[in-house]
């Protein structure tokens, strides 16, 4: 995810959190340890964009990583200066 992430949006800051262990048991989780992820993105390429375009924008990044290799997907995406 981080390398789908930076090349499609040269980000000021990325994090790619794994919150798998928190969610192990609950629906969704298939015991790989990689099934829960939060984002947390700043991208010029943010700027303007309402919220749910940024979150299509990130999910369209990564493909078919979420809903099928990842379960549940939080992101949190914003331009520089609005965090």
């Amino acid at each position: 995810m981080t390398e789908l992430l930076t090349a499609a949006f040269a980000p000021t800051h990325l994090e790619v959190i794994n919150d798998s262990a928190k969610h192990r048991g609950h629906s969704g989780d298939d015991g790989s340890g990689e099934s829960h992820f939060t984002v947390a993105i700043e991208s010029a390429a943010f700027a303007g964009k309402s919220r749910l375009e940024r979150q299509r924008m990130v999910n369209a990044a990564l493909g078919d990583i979420p809903g099928n290799r990842v379960h549940a997907l939080a992101i949190r995406a914003f331009a520089p200066g609005q965090a």
